[in-house]
């Protein structure tokens, strides 16, 4: 039963567990970073000076993609991220965009 309780506790802490999140640059991959590994306009994320696109939101989920004002195509914007890197594709959790 002991174990059993040890167990239970350790998977509740792992699911529970906090994502990190981290300030990146966000922005389209081709027209703003120079990924060239896909066709089109796509959303991807700068951390450390590597990029990567983003799996798990969309370019035109916050927004036209091509306006020059805040468009993904046209500017480079700061967001809070969470999420991980797998595969060199950054499957993302969570975006806060920073204005």
């Amino acid at each position: 039963m002991k174990k059993l309780i040890v167990v239970l506790i350790l998977v509740l802490g792992f699911s529970c567990a906090e994502t990190k999140t981290q300030t990146v640059e966000l922005s389209c991959g081709q027209c703003q970073f120079g990924l060239t590994s896909q066709e089109g306009c796509d959303l991807a994320v700068r951390i450390d000076n590597e990029s990567y696109f983003v799996d798990g939101a969309n370019i035109d989920d916050f927004g036209d993609a091509h306006d020059e004002e805040t468009g993904f195509c046209e500017v480079i914007r700061t967001a809070e991220v969470s999420g991980e890197i797998v595969d060199h594709r950054f499957k993302v959790n969570t975006i806060v965009i920073k204005e």
